[in-house]
């Protein structure tokens, strides 16, 4: 008998999915360290029809990585964390946990 996750796996998992199929792709793709809600939106839909996945679940990892401080929102721009610049600049894999171990506060 299978058991549903609990709310913080949801929410870890909802932030996993989102930093590795949507967010990260994108920076690496626009070659900047902030992006618009408009090109989030497009890679979004893009991500989720590829992969048929719900935009709700995907509202929650984005709001979470803000939460996170991984991604800071200012208006309708995104931007990343200053420490995840050089990877964005070397166009290196940043898989989530070195992200948030970049990102943690110290």
């Amino acid at each position: 008998m299978l058991r549903e996750k609990g709310k913080y796996a949801a929410a870890t998992e909802n932030r996993r999915f989102v930093w590795k199929e949507i967010v990260w792709p994108l920076v690496l793709e626009v070659n900047d360290v902030s992006f618009t809600l408009k090109q989030y939106q497009q890679k979004r839909d893009e991500i989720c029809k590829k992969i048929n996945v719900t935009v709700s679940s995907t509202s929650r990892g984005l709001a979470s990585l803000i939460q996170k401080t991984m991604l800071f929102k200012e208006y309708d721009v995104y931007s990343i964390h200053y420490r995840l610049i050089p990877y964005m600049r070397l166009k290196a894999d940043c898989d989530y946990a070195t992200a948030l171990h970049e990102t943690k506060i110290r």
